[in-house]
């Protein structure tokens, strides 16, 4: 089978196209034959060597993968080959066929297609745990999200609707990506490239401030941020796309009781009920309609090293996916 896996890190072009063995399930493993593979930021800071833990050389990045179970292992309860699933794993997606615990594997509601299956669960279930888990989002409040043209960020605007906000203030780079962010439910939109752009979210909420703020950018934009937020406001970081490290004084924190919380997928994870019952409903949103999934693009997985280059300069859309 084909796999797409880094020797070293570096740019896109450490991304090499191998041969390798087709897996053989174990215990209660299961392996999927992969129709769609979902591409993530995560998966270049892999390839950086710059992730939250370490990255083991070679490497065959990968976390979301949905296709039809070929093979199962002995000790399997519940998946039968045959059926159409999703799987969030920790890595190895880049592959024509995956090796997969099955507690990791989720079937597919009938009527759900495989893209948009593995176009979800890292965005999905990072808005969603962003909002509800780390950010307590309540009804009524206002939520800030940056990047709201993105993977995350489209998802985390419909999703603060569903929750209950009252106000979603989205921002993008483009005007193009502004009314994406309007369209899926955006109450504000603003331009996040322009200086100001912080005085524009205080505006908005006539100086009161925003109650729960995702941020995922870094350096300036993190300390921006923390002064658009309310009193008692929580603000979610869960990433650091500029490569930029912020320091913090936490004694910023006190005059208003704002929270700074750190959200980090893979723990979620761990917490299977918390893991399964999420991906449910976020699936479930997706077949009936209730939530749309913007898939970006779709490429062979050969081009995966295209599709690096494509999501890290900020070309792009929606969800990416790779096929193999």
């Amino acid at each position: 089978m084909k796999i797409v896996q880094f020797a070293e890190y570096g740019g896109p072009e450490v991304l090499q196209v191998k041969e390798a063995e087709r897996p053989l399930p174990s215990g209660r493993q299961v392996v999927i034959e992969a129709e769609a593979i979902g591409v993530n930021y995560a998966d270049t800071a892999r390839r950086e060597g710059r992730y939250v833990v370490p990255t083991p050389l070679p490497f065959v990045p990968g976390t979301e993968v949905a296709g039809i179970v070929r093979e199962v292992g002995p000790d399997v309860e519940a998946i039968r080959p045959g059926q159409r699933v999703v799987a969030l794993i920790e890595s190895g997606g880049y592959a024509e066929f995956v090796a997969v615990d099955e507690r990791a594997v989720v079937p597919l509601p009938d009527g759900l297609d495989v893209r948009r299956a593995a176009a979800l669960p890292v965005q999905g279930l990072s808005a969603y745990h962003i909002l509800t888990t780390m950010g307590r989002l309540e009804e009524g409040e206002t939520v800030l999200v940056h990047a709201a043209a993105g993977g995350v960020g489209t998802l985390a605007v419909q999703l603060a609707k569903r929750f209950g906000a009252k106000t979603v203030i989205a921002t993008a780079s483009t005007e193009e990506k502004r009314a994406l962010a309007a369209r899926l439910g955006a109450d504000v939109t603003i331009d996040y490239t322009k200086d100001g752009w912080a005085a524009e979210v205080m505006e908005a909420t006539d100086g009161r401030g925003v109650d729960v703020a995702l941020e995922m950018a870094g350096g300036d934009v993190f300390h921006q941020t923390l002064d658009c937020l309310a009193p008692f406001g929580r603000l979610v970081v869960y990433g650091a796309a500029s490569g930029e490290m912020t320091r913090l004084n936490p004694v910023r924190l006190m005059a208003k009781n704002w929270s700074v919380v750190g959200f980090f997928l893979p723990q979620v994870m761990r917490k299977r009920a918390l893991y399964e019952r999420s991906l449910r409903d976020l699936l479930a949103w997706v077949r009936d309609g209730s939530l749309e999934l913007t898939i970006g693009g779709v490429y062979p997985l050969e081009r995966a090293a295209e599709v690096h280059r494509l999501l890290q300069g900020r070309k792009t859309s929606g969800k990416l996916l790779l096929v193999p």
